[in-house]
Parts: C-alpha cells; sequence; structure tokens
C-alpha cells in the first residue's frame, strides 16, 4: 500500500442519499459516481494521500500531514460542486497498518465523524485541527462538543471551510435518554450488523444470552447506530430494578412521564402517547419479567404501527414476530496463537483496553502474551467476567491472575466503585435474577 504509519491523518467520504439516488436513477448515479470517485481520488493523490479502501460510495484516505489531507477535501468538494453532495470526515491518531489496511480507535473515530456530517460539509476533530489551525485560520469553525454514536465521551467538531448546514447528525441531535459511556466499546462489528439488519426487518429483535455477555453494551450500541431511523428518538426502559410483575407499564410510562387521565388506563395512556412516533424502545433486563414485559411489547406493537422495540433477555419473549439474536461470547486467542494473534483477537482487546484503565503501560507482550490469552479463555471470552480481571492487573500479573482463576467467584470479586449491583462480581453475573 506505501501508506504512512504511526500517526496519521485520515480522510473518509460519503456520498448523501446513495441510496435513494441509486433507486430513483441508477444509469445517472453510475455516471456521477464515477466522476465522484475520479475527482476525489485526483485531489487525495495530488495532495500525497494515499486511497486505502473504498466502501460503498465512499473512499478512506491516509496522510502523514494534517493539512495535506484538510487541502484535499477542500479541493475534493471544490471539484464536486455539482456532481454530488458528499460529506467528509478527517480525524487524526495512532493507527496500525495490517495487511494493506488500517485498523484502530483512530479509524473507527475518524468513520464515525464522517456519518453525522451533511452533503458538502467537512468536519473534522480537535485533534486534526490543533493541527492545521495555523495554516487554515479562516477555515475552522468550532461546532461544540457533541456525542458521536460510539456512545462515548463528548467530543469537539470543527466544519473545515465555509458554508452553512444544518444540524450535526449526532445523538444529540435526537429526542432519547441513551446514556453516556464512559468505557470504549470493544468487538461486536457483525452482531451490530447482524441487530441493526434485524430491526430493518422485524418491529421486536431480543438480544438473547448468558448473563455478563454483553447484551446491555449491546442493545445500546445499536440504539446508537440505528437512531437516525427514529425521528422521534431512542429510549431505554431499565427493568432491573423492577421486581413487582404489574410494575413494567409504570417503568415505561416514567421514561415517558405519561400519566393517564381519569378513567383511562395506564397501558391506554401509554399506546395515546406512543401511537404515530416513530420510535425505538430499548427494554433492558426481561428474564425475570417475561410474561409482564411480553404482554406489554405485544399490546404496544399492536397499537403502534411505528414503534419498534429491542430488547434484551436470557431467552425470548415468545411474541408474534419477534427476532431473536443470540449474543456470543468474544472471540478468545487459541492455546498456540503467536502474540501478535494474541492482541488481535476481541477479548483480548477487551482487556487491554479495560487494563489501561487502571495501569495505563500495560500491553500485550511475546512475555505475556499466553498469560493473556488463557485469561480470556479461562473465562470463556465473557465481556463482564474479562473486566473484572482486567481491573487486577494493577495488583497481579497476568501470569498470576491466570493461575488463581481455579477461584474466579473470590479473584473477580469486587468492582468500580458506582457500577450496578449485578455487575460488581462474577457470581451475580452468573446466578442473579436480573443479570444483562
Amino acid at each position: 500500500m506505501g501508506g504512512p504509519a504511526g500517526t496519521v491523518t485520515f480522510l473518509f467520504t460519503d456520498v448523501e442519499g446513495s441510496t435513494r439516488q441509486w433507486q430513483e436513477d441508477e444509469a445517472a448515479m453510475r455516471a456521477a459516481l464515477a466522476r465522484h470517485d475520479k475527482l476525489v481520488r485526483a485531489a487525495i493523490e495530488d495532495c500525497g494521500g494515499v486511497v486505502f479502501s473504498t466502501m460503498g460510495d465512499g473512499m478512506a484516505a491516509a496522510f502523514a500531514n494534517a493539512s495535506d489531507a484538510v487541502r484535499a477535501a477542500l479541493d475534493a468538494q471544490e471539484a464536486l460542486a455539482g456532481v454530488l453532495p458528499v460529506r467528509m470526515g478527517l480525524h487524526t491518531g495512532e493507527a496500525e497498518v495490517r495487511d494493506g489496511d488500517y485498523f484502530g480507535t483512530t479509524v473507527n473515530r475518524c468513520a464515525r465523524l464522517t456519518a453525522v456530517a451533511h452533503g458538502g460539509q467537512v468536519v473534522c476533530s480537535e485533534a486534526t485541527a490543533s493541527l492545521v489551525r495555523d495554516a487554515f485560520p479562516a477555515s475552522l469553525a468550532d461546532l461544540g462538543e457533541h456525542r458521536l454514536r460510539d456512545l462515548a465521551r463528548p467530543v469537539r467538531v470543527f466544519q473545515v471551510g465555509e458554508g452553512r448546514f444544518p444540524a450535526l447528525r449526532t445523538l444529540d441531535a435526537f429526542p432519547g435518554n441513551l446514556p453516556l459511556q464512559l468505557s470504549s466499546y470493544i468487538g461486536r462489528e457483525k452482531e451490530l450488523e447482524r441487530a441493526a439488519a434485524a430491526l430493518a426487518d422485524s418491529r421486536i429483535v431480543t438480544l438473547t444470552g448468558v448473563g455478563g455477555v454483553g447484551k446491555t453494551r449491546l442493545a445500546l450500541q445499536v440504539a446508537a447506530e440505528v437512531l437516525p431511523r427514529f425521528t422521534d428518538g431512542a429510549w431505554l426502559v431499565e427493568l432491573a430494578p423492577v421486581r413487582d410483575p404489574e410494575g413494567v407499564p409504570d417503568a415505561v410510562a416514567a421514561v415517558f412521564e405519561v400519566t393517564p387521565r381519569s378513567g383511562q388506563s395506564l397501558l391506554q395512556a401509554l399506546v395515546e402517547f406512543l401511537r404515530g412516533k416513530q420510535l425505538l424502545l430499548v427494554v433492558d433486563n426481561c428474564e425475570h419479567l417475561l410474561e409482564p414485559a411480553a404482554t406489554l411489547i405485544e399490546a404496544l406493537e399492536r397499537s403502534c404501527s411505528h414503534l419498534a422495540v429491542l430488547a434484551t433477555s436470557r431467552e425470548g419473549l415468545g411474541i408474534d414476530g419477534e427476532r431473536m439474536l443470540a449474543v456470543p461470547s468474544l472471540v478468545s486467542p487459541k492455546a498456540d496463537a503467536s502474540p501478535e494473534a494474541v492482541a488481535e483477537a476481541a477479548a483480548v482487546r477487551l482487556f487491554v483496553d479495560r487494563a489501561q484503565a487502571v495501569k495505563a503501560e500495560f500491553s500485550v507482550t511475546g512475555d505475556n502474551a499466553a498469560w493473556v490469552a488463557q485469561v480470556c479463555r479461562r473465562l470463556d471470552g465473557v465481556p463482564l467476567a474479562i473486566e473484572l480481571a482486567a481491573a487486577r492487573v494493577q495488583a497481579m500479573t497476568p501470569a498470576e491472575l491466570a493461575r488463581r482463576l481455579e477461584q474466579r467467584f473470590e479473584v473477580l470479586a469486587g468492582g468500580k466503585r458506582g457500577a450496578v449491583e449485578r455487575h460488581q462480581t462474577l457470581r451475580a453475573a452468573s446466578i442473579g435474577p436480573t443479570t444483562s
């Protein structure tokens, strides 16, 4: 590929509304896209960039210099005027090169930035803006902090170049109560795609799996991914604290602050409020209230034609039209895997990310790779167990941790202050009635 390594500035492009344009006039779209490809590639290569991927109707390029990337984006937008509405995103950071492609959180963040822009607009992260501020002092507009769809902490976004555009398509632009996540989301790319596709085909999707496998976090991530489909937002209803079966409607009503009128039942009030709304309802931890949860969801589904439900449970709800998706454990490396292969496994990537939260210098090395892999295998790739284990690297080496996992319930007892009670220990996740 010959692309830059180390600190890289990425430029991603994407044609806005391409699906509709393909449906309306396939021949015209094919010609416009060919013109787009030629113009964008020329702008990138003229500024010293390397196109390393073509994704659908867009491109991904890498630059050794941030200013060159910005110049390429501005030149490309100027050339594309009147051809196609293209949104572009720029982000700078460390990236891993593997088999001619780039991987890592820097690449993912650039894709997220691109997705929130509008056709004709170029946006960049603060990391890129800080590097090009002197070269393009009049071309950067601070758009403020925004929550991208990875649900992590808000990021500051800048617009590059002139033009007035609608508000960015970030989580802030949609109604809802999806909680901010304090840790990054690792792996599950295939599961995300499957669940998002399932919600396009079915109005009720249930994520099933054992306790601690990550159903809740996956559901929240899926909701963030598909949020633009729902003009009335995505809303989380947590059933874990609910003990009374009759409290399920109350939990949903509390989220929307719905109260029945005189002579009206709570269900009738909910139907009246939700009918006509294009909304995603995320109902978390249904396993201990299967019958009342299923009854309410089915009633809402029959009366609210634009409502979709994404539920999590250890087993399905048993509702007509329900689509069940099993959430598997994360892939762990094989016993004979090389240190490089160990580091690439999803379970290990999660372990390293959470370990670095308590010990910043932690990494997979030739000396500890086999032990880290053994920890992940012994914990069956279960995310909650891996997170609890990773928090112990501050006091134990991976080798010590692996040896002591014979008493896993004791070794993994405890957790971060303020964590949900059922996530404090592996025992609670394994036997508790409300585990996600």
